[in-house]
């Protein structure tokens, strides 16, 4: 299925945050609002600024810094229904969908609850073999026989799996590669008793994304655009699937920061959302008395359960994806927080960050001051900083519009070609396919020779419907390397560099994996 998505940039927003002092040591849902009906943004967010939150927006500005020192894309913070701080990281925008990696996991969660509450499941304590044919598993013993949805939804299953957060995702990458996914899941040797033993995997997330088709009829993507997306006012959804359709529920969802907020919204009110419960509210109540210790390194005081993180020293629960894609509520304070970007934080930094921009349960006085500074902030992290552009060395002649071809490698480059002379700089490579029975994708685009990224055309990959918007700027590093920096926008991952070194008919492309291994190619003569 293939869904037109507009790239249109949108204008960034300073708003700001109000606040809800915390009290008793467990959660209570924030009363803020008990004199007034709730603020629903289906159509729409409204915005607010921080003072009228009671947030100090001087704290909101530490808050963006963190955001362009962390490599986040995006910054948005929610406070009774309003749009309070909000502020993309260039050349990132608005309208890109951004990969939520993990976060989908509990968007899979939550469709589990809206399957209990529409009938569709009976209990969480189902077990997850009713909904297989048992002659076609592997491995199943009274371990196996005992998985239940809840144990799958709490990262118990006690299934073998490597996939330990934030290392290699062994386990993940093998079933990706597999021809049946859900049949790789099931058939896994138990390493341990249901219950028992937290293993951090994918595989559950996408047992429960077939478990939902079987109970639906749907794919999860169709059943989320009926039973949550629509309702939440959310459109042009797209999520990856494997080889029998059915949707990825580890991984593979991309969607717009507001759109991630409005999730969280429904969070945050428990599955209300305008004149309809869209799941029981006590879905959200048991969740966040989490038990579960995930035994992370770094933060101890983290629990899980139900494909979500709690915070239970902060009151504070979280969906979170690799490289900071994290909606994360703050039911006390009535606060909803969203961040996209390209590296990994402690959801314990973000929360402590909101936390010290909450002064009072009412407005503060409005500080000139403070505001000038936030929108500063704002606008700053929004813009590219141009370079003094320099005279391109007289090679940058002869080799534009050359073709560079290459043989099969590790960075998958067929060819490459670049126009650096023309009064608009542009290059033109293709990719090597995965299928060698068909032709790789090919990526064409403008470069910036200004420091500032140039963006090209949505791009397709992996053969579906999901889009990737590649920016690409350079630099002559001297008189035959030329120094590309490329981001695939809305992916989550760093900047590539390439160093490109033409000497005579061949260029040689070096650059560093995200491991550290660098990786040098020789192309064959130029043409």
């Amino acid at each position: 299925m293939t869904h037109s998505v507009s790239f249109n940039d949108k204008a960034f927003l300073a708003a700001g945050l109000g606040a809800l002092l915390f009290g008793a040591s467990s959660f209570r849902q924030a009363s803020a609002q008990g004199a007034t009906e709730p603020i629903w943004p289906t159509k729409e967010w409204q915005t607010s600024s921080p003072e009228e939150q009671g947030i100090d927006s001087r704290e909101l500005a530490k808050l963006v810094d963190f955001g362009a020192t962390g490599s986040l894309d995006s910054l948005l913070v929610v406070r009774h229904g309003r749009i309070v701080t909000e502020a993309y990281y260039a050349p990132y925008t608005a309208c890109i969908p951004h990969a939520v990696f993990s976060t989908v996991k509990a968007v899979t969660s939550t469709l589990i609850a809206i399957a209990s509450k529409d009938g569709l499941l009976d209990s969480p304590s189902h077990r997850v073999l009713d909904f297989f044919d048992r002659r076609n598993i592997a491995n199943v013993d009274h371990r196996k026989e005992a998985i239940t949805v809840q144990t799958l939804l709490n990262m118990t299953s006690g299934l073998d799996w490597k996939q330990p957060p934030g290392g290699w995702p062994e386990s993940m990458f093998e079933m990706e590669r597999s021809p049946d996914w859900v049949k790789f899941v099931l058939d896994r040797p138990m390493a341990s008793a249901p219950g028992d033993v937290f293993y951090y995997s994918n595989g559950n997330g996408h047992l429960l994304s077939a478990i939902v088709t079987k109970l639906s009829g749907m794919s999860a993507l169709e059943y989320a655009n009926a039973k949550l997306f629509c309702p939440l006012g959310i459109n042009g959804v797209s999520w990856v699937h494997d080889p029998q359709g059915i949707s990825n529920g580890g991984r593979g969802l991309y969607l717009q920061p507001r759109d991630m907020a409005k999730i969280g919204y429904l969070w945050l009110r428990k599955g209300a959302w305008e004149d309809k419960q869209l799941f029981a509210s006590d879905w959200i109540d048991k969740m966040i008395q989490a038990t579960v210790d995930p035994q992370m390194p770094g933060e101890p005081e983290l629990r899980y359960s139900n494909l979500f993180w709690i915070l239970s020293d902060k009151h504070v629960y979280a969906a979170a994806g690799y490289h900071d894609q994290v909606i994360m509520v703050f039911p006390e304070l009535d606060i909803v927080a969203v961040t996209t970007g390209r590296d990994n934080h402690p959801l314990s930094k973000l929360a402590e960050y909101i936390l010290a921009s909450v002064k009072l349960d009412k407005a503060l006085t409005f500080e000139t001051a403070g505001a000038s500074l936030l929108a500063k902030r704002i606008r700053d992290v929004s813009t590219e900083k141009p370079n003094a552009v320099g005279v391109a060395p007289g090679i940058a002649a002869t080799i534009s519009g050359k073709v560079y071809r290459f043989p099969p490698n590790a960075i998958s480059v067929k060819s490459l070609s670049l126009i650096l002379t023309d009064q608009q700089p542009r290059y033109d490579m293709e990719i090597y396919s995965k299928d060698e029975t068909k032709s790789g994708p090919r990526l064409a685009g403008p470069i910036g020779l200004d420091g500032r990224y140039r963006k090209g055309e949505p791009t397709y990959l992996y053969e579906s419907s999901i889009c990737g918007v590649n920016a690409v700027k350079g630099t002559w590093q001297d008189d035959h390397t030329f120094v590309i920096d490329r981001l695939i926008l809305g992916e989550g991952q760093p900047a590539t560099r390439w160093f490109l070194t033409f000497d005579g008919g061949k260029l040689n492309i070096r650059t560093a994996l995200e491991d550290g291994h660098e990786i040098s190619v020789d192309s064959e003569m130029g043409s």
